[in-house]
């Protein structure tokens, strides 16, 4: 089954927008497995849980649940993943990381790839304007998040 990248990136795009909507980070994603189904969807939460763990991959992770193994699943992802999120990729072989954009923020994507990680970058224009909003009124949240200073 071939499946559409941007219709898989929707899903963590309203997850963006929700997480913008409560007051957060907007950073969604989503586990679908190869074949298209959606097992987890999450948005970033470290304001609203009060968690500095809870970026959206790892939102979207928990929410999938136990699996026996993840080497037949897609992480779809609105921003480049750090490096926390880029290491859950890795650590649990999921072979396949679909990003809304790299532009605003460029993780680990890169060295994901290096290490065998199939990496689908969309340019997506909706996702580059929701980060470059929210870095432009919200800074300090934003390099609260990746872990600098501004």
């Amino acid at each position: 089954m071939d499946l559409d990248p941007a219709a898989l990136l929707a899903v963590a795009r309203e997850e963006a927008v929700l997480g913008k909507a409560e007051g957060g980070v907007p950073i969604g994603a989503a586990l679908f497995t190869v074949d298209g189904q959606l097992l987890g969807r999450g948005h970033n939460r470290r304001v609203q849980d009060d968690d500095p763990s809870m970026h959206a991959e790892t939102s979207a992770f928990r929410n999938a649940g136990r699996r026996p193994h993840y080497r037949d699943t897609i992480m779809v992802t609105t921003l480049s993943p750090c490096w926390y999120c880029s290491g859950l990729v890795r650590q649990f072989t999921i072979p396949h990381v679909v990003i809304g954009e790299a532009q605003t923020f460029s993780g680990g994507h890169e060295w994901l790839a290096e290490h065998g990680v199939r990496v689908t970058v969309l340019d997506d224009a909706d996702c580059v304007a929701l980060m470059t909003e929210f870095i432009a009124q919200r800074p300090e949240l934003w390099f609260e998040d990746i872990g600098t200073s501004s």
